[in-house]
């Protein structure tokens, strides 16, 4: 706002220079009128200098401004005459006005306003339709501007805290995504070896399923945070089409071709699962393979499919590996599916895999 402020204190100069050469006729002592004019050039000079830094936005400086408008206004009965018609600074002295109301919110303008509008009428012998005019609009403009100055004010200061929420929020859910692809899968691997233990491998087991429970709760509920402090989307359509992006796969993506607006974690997440699929295809059936992606845009979800044409999983693979507590499909397909409210199908077989990934709309 003082940025913008500067900007209008040198087109109000500009005009007060403009008006006062075409009203120099008007003036019994030219010399004075053209001081009165310098002191204005110079003092403006000065004010955008001194209100571009924070640290020099004293109350100093604003009495200052706003004793050197008034003086201005003062003087010009002496530059003039009798018979004032209109001030040598003219509307120069709004510039004074909004500062006040920018610093000091809509108590400022209402004291520089009352000030400035006081000066206005003590120097003129009479008021005329037009200095009325004037005058209303400076005694009202004050305290207006210095409303919305301050509304604007709380607004940036609202939206800052918000978004540092939403910082603070996302690295939450960050650092849980982390614990879910690591610490998850070693609390479900405690629990399924303690069982088979027996004996303390029991009361293990057992106390590993209640923390492996809390903690997909705490992760389902950071994402709620991430998604309740920020109101961002991102484009699920053009964020697969580049999924196949730096891997040595060839993968061939098909799309609506129209956008599909969905929350920026829900997409992260989504795009986090496709690359899982795509990485098992590399490892299981090759860095050279072929794989196929296909999304749907349904009314009430989101279909995505990842398909490739290898041997398929034997029976009984899965469930092997998370006994060995290799947990990527179980954790990083399924749990993060299941995190969204979503299910992941699979079928398998001489044909190949097919993932079917569906999660709702919300």
């Amino acid at each position: 706002m003082y940025r913008a402020l500067a900007v209008f204190r040198i087109v109000l100069l500009l005009n007060g220079i403009a008006l006062n050469f075409v009203r120099r006729d008007n003036f019994e002592h030219p010399a004075w009128g053209t001081v009165a004019v310098v002191v204005m050039v110079l003092w403006t000079a000065f004010a955008v200098w001194a209100y571009a830094a924070r640290r020099r936005r004293v109350p100093v400086l604003l009495i200052a401004d706003l004793a050197v408008a008034i003086g201005l206004m003062l003087a010009s009965p002496l530059i003039k005459g009798e018979g004032l018609q209109a001030t040598v600074p003219g509307f120069w002295v709004a510039a004074t006005l909004l500062a006040w109301a920018i610093h000091w919110h809509w108590k400022g303008g209402l004291i520089a306003s009352g000030l400035i509008t006081l000066t206005d009428v003590l120097i003129r012998n009479e008021i005329t339709q037009t200095n009325y005019g004037n005058i209303f609009l400076l005694m009202i403009g004050g305290p207006i501007v210095g409303y919305l100055a301050e509304s604007i004010q709380r607004m940036a200061t609202e939206r800052d805290r918000a978004e540092r929420a939403a910082a603070v929020a996302t690295e939450r859910a960050r650092l849980a995504r982390a614990a879910h692809d690591g610490v998850l899968q070693v609390l479900a691997l405690v629990k399924r070896k303690g069982a088979e233990l027996g004996g303390e491998g029991v009361e293990l087991a057992r106390l590993a399923g209640d923390q492996e429970s809390a903690l997909r709760a705490l992760i389902r509920q950071q994402d709620a945070l991430v998604q309740a402090s920020s109101d961002t989307t991102r484009d699920l359509t053009s964020a697969i089409e580049e999924c196949g992006a730096g891997r040595s796969l060839e993968v061939s993506v098909v799309t609506p071709g129209t956008p599909v607006l969905l929350p920026a974690t829900m997409v992260e997440e989504l795009l986090a699962v496709v690359g899982a699929c795509l990485d098992n295809v590399a490892v299981h059936v090759g860095e050279l393979a072929s794989a196929w992606v296909f999304l749907e845009d349904l009314p009430s979800s989101v279909v995505i499919s990842v398909r490739d044409e290898g041997p398929g999983i034997p029976e009984g693979r899965l469930d092997q590996a998370v006994d060995e507590g290799r947990l990527g499909i179980s954790e990083s397909i399924r749990g993060r599916l299941s995190d969204l409210g979503g299910q992941a199908d699979l079928d398998t077989g001489a044909h190949g895999t097919e993932w079917e990934l569906t999660v709702p709309k919300p």
